[in-house]
């Protein structure tokens, strides 16, 4: 098999174009597209979903390893080029914007896993939109800009973590597996890139409702350089003193910041305002 680095060469000698519009770029390095295949967690009879497969340079190497996959993608030239590239694989091509993509639309009630390179300009939207989807989900691996995995795997306490942080660890267990240079992709993009591993399950003792704790964290969120009494009192469109009463008696300090609470605090203050 030709190296990545010469396939995309070939295809891109034969005419084929990085669109700035849809954020393409082509991974040319087989040691991330190895490190990739590695970290995912699916087994050849679980269905599997590419978002984005671009030139295919991924598909080629994740279609072998499985009874049936999809590839979603937006350009319907690239589509033309993998139908060409990849006869014989069992590969079905979705022509589709993937925030539209209902993936019980492609394998019903089974649990599937979804493989991606996201472009860099709707990646938290599409992560969510597949969290929505984790009950036909055993997990994702997914390459996203390193300032977003960052975000997405952040701890209490860093001035990275926030609302997207809990949002995702709120459904899945993140792992982080590799960094992803400039070099590795053509046209080299100016950013680094990272591939998490997110398996989705359920988060362990989460005991309120998910759109009361979420208005909770949006609100703690929505004034981040102030204290939580002052956030959550806007946020929540309540009076401060009653805030601050309430989270001294739950033995959470007013003066806090949002990014210092976990998300086990964030069901205390859910629980205190909602109960």
């Amino acid at each position: 098999m030709e190296s990545t680095a010469e396939y995309v060469r070939r295809l891109i000698r034969s005419g084929s174009r990085a669109y700035k519009s849809l954020g393409q770029v082509f991974l040319v390095s087989d040691q991330a597209i190895e490190g990739i295949v590695e970290a995912s967690t699916f087994r050849p009879d679980v269905p599997l979903v590419e978002i984005g497969p671009g030139l295919g340079v991924l598909t080629r190497a994740l279609a072998p390893k499985v009874e049936k996959m999809w590839a979603v993608e937006l350009d319907s030239q690239k589509i033309d080029t993998l139908k060409k590239e990849l006869q014989g694989l069992p590969i079905e091509y979705v022509h589709m914007d993937a925030l539209e993509l209902n993936l019980k639309e492609l394998w019903g009630d089974q649990k599937g896993y979804l493989v991606g390179n996201l472009p860099y300009y709707i990646t938290s939207p599409l992560i969510m939109h597949f969290l929505d989807q984790g009950d036909i989900l055993s997990g994702m691996t997914i390459m996203v800009q390193k300032e977003v995995a960052d975000r997405i795997a952040a701890r209490p306490g860093s001035r990275t973590y926030g609302v997207l942080s809990i949002a995702v660890q709120v459904s899945a267990q993140v792992t982080k597996v590799m960094d992803v240079m400039p070099r590795d992709f053509w046209p080299a993009p100016k950013v680094t890139s990272s591939v998490l591993r997110l398996d989705l399950r359920p988060y362990p003792g989460l005991e309120v409702d998910k759109t009361k704790f979420f208005r909770v964290v949006k609100a703690a969120f929505s004034q981040r350089r102030k204290t939580l009494g002052n956030s959550l009192s806007a946020g929540l469109a309540l009076d401060k003193e009653v805030v601050v009463k309430e989270l001294n008696m739950a033995g959470i300090s007013d003066g806090r910041r949002a990014e210092s609470l976990s998300i086990e605090e964030f069901q205390i203050v859910t629980k205190l305002f909602y109960s």
